[in-house]
């Protein structure tokens, strides 16, 4: 099974966001039987919350389906975990720290690197936390438009061996 794990600060917005986005990108491609997907925050603030009132009601509008607790990104979880996707420059610059080797550090990008449309390696999807909506709405087309090029990369690396 190919892991895949979003993180954001409190696991409430953003990353639960990417996870509800990117989940249903795998289950169109069928790629459900090869990836899991999850997310995790930063801090552990919010554990055990569901996600952000303002992102349950942004994705349902877009369709996606969501069953979200918070909990907070553990060191130990390197071990089992394929990609872990920062959703800003201060995500990615905690979690390589907090990694226990350069390999697990390696496993740790940014959502936005995946967005071809993206002229800057560093761009970070916003923090809508503490304003309208409208953040809300952004962050959904900023992840949506990373998604596809995240699974491009997944599928790659989960290629199934063809029959002769």
């Amino acid at each position: 099974m190919y892991r895949v794990c979003f993180v954001c600060t409190g696991n409430i917005c953003r990353s639960p966001m990417a996870e509800s986005v990117f989940r249903a990108r795998v289950a169109e491609a069928g790629l459900d039987h090869l990836v899991e997907v999850d997310s995790a925050g930063t801090g552990g603030w919010h554990e055990g919350d569901g996600a952000d009132a303002r992102t349950a009601a942004v994705l349902e509008a877009a369709g996606y389906e969501q069953d979200h607790r918070a909990r907070q990104f553990r060191s130990s979880w390197f071990a089992d975990l394929d990609l872990v996707i920062a959703l800003d420059a201060g995500h990615l610059r905690d979690l390589r720290a907090l990694a226990p080797t350069p390999h697990d550090a390696a496993k740790v990008r940014l959502l936005r690197s995946y967005d071809p449309a993206v002229p800057a390696a560093g761009a970070d999807v916003p923090d809508p936390y503490y304003g309208s909506l409208d953040g809300f709405e952004e962050c959904l087309a900023l992840v949506e438009a990373a998604s596809n090029g995240l699974l491009a990369a997944v599928r790659e690396a989960v290629k199934e061996p063809t029959t002769p």
